[in-house]
């Protein structure tokens, strides 16, 4: 069954209508798929599989960020079937965006380091749904591009100081082979989002998007050696991911 195409497909498709010209970037001339942006014989779509959540994220994405074949968020999008992704506006915010971030039917949280909450700004570890009012659905708001970029996109956005922050410390440092933070704790958009799915009671969830992610570098970074890593690997993680999904959807029932 092939999935309807996503936020995140739907948006690419945008940002690239609108670019005055071809963006490059490493890897350039890999002919890739124009769902999931990597190479052609490594495609994962086929293997797309969604979950069953009761939360729902926002991606809001720095300018061009959607074009990077190594961003890891559409991975987010691929898993969770309510998932909003929007490009960032210093001086326009769309109009979409605060409208679902103000939607009665949901709280929003931003996910972000503690020691940038702004004054007065409510920080919590931990998303007990059964605390929420009316049973609101917890929106998980991703800001997502460089740490830099991250920052400023946060500092940037009064909007976002008034929602609560989920914030965590991983334990353990960032395995993401393709664009390694400037700091050792820093964390692929698709890991951030695991720990928060985690954070937020849905742990079986979590670890699917955990698989989907090692799958997606494993696929990428074959598609960048010419086939000098193992094919075994690659089945390997295929299978993690069915295992990983199939152990999400036992959980659920």
């Amino acid at each position: 069954m092939t999935l309807a195409k996503h936020a995140i497909h739907r948006l690419y498709e945008y940002r690239k209508a609108i670019s005055s010209k071809p963006f490059t970037a490493r890897g350039k001339n890999v002919v890739r798929c124009q769902s999931c942006l990597l190479a052609e014989q490594f495609c994962t779509c086929c293997n797309r599989m969604q979950v069953n959540s009761e939360l729902a994220f926002m991606l809001i994405m720095y300018d061009d960020e959607v074009l990077k074949p190594s961003n890891s968020g559409r991975l987010i999008a691929d898993i969770i079937p309510d998932t909003h992704a929007f490009i960032w506006s210093r001086n326009e915010p769309n109009r979409k965006m605060l409208s679902i971030i103000n939607d009665p039917k949901y709280q929003a949280f931003v996910i972000f380091p503690e020691e940038y909450a702004v004054e007065n700004q409510r920080v919590v570890s931990q998303i007990d749904k059964t605390d929420l009012l009316s049973d609101k659905i917890p929106l998980l708001i991703v800001l997502d591009g460089s740490w830099r970029e991250a920052i400023k996109m946060f500092r940037k956005s009064s909007y976002l100081h008034q929602l609560p922050l989920l914030s965590f410390t991983p334990e353990s440092t960032a395995s993401y082979a393709l664009r390694k933070g400037a700091r050792e704790f820093q964390l692929g958009t698709a890991e951030v989002a695991a720990l928060a799915l985690s954070a937020a009671g849905e742990p079986a969830n979590s670890r699917v998007l955990e698989a989907w992610f090692e799958l997606f570098v494993e696929s990428s970074l074959h598609g960048r050696s010419r086939n000098r890593r193992d094919g075994a690997i690659l089945n390997e993680l295929h299978n993690r991911f069915k295992d990983a999904h199939m152990r999400s959807l036992a959980a659920d029932k």
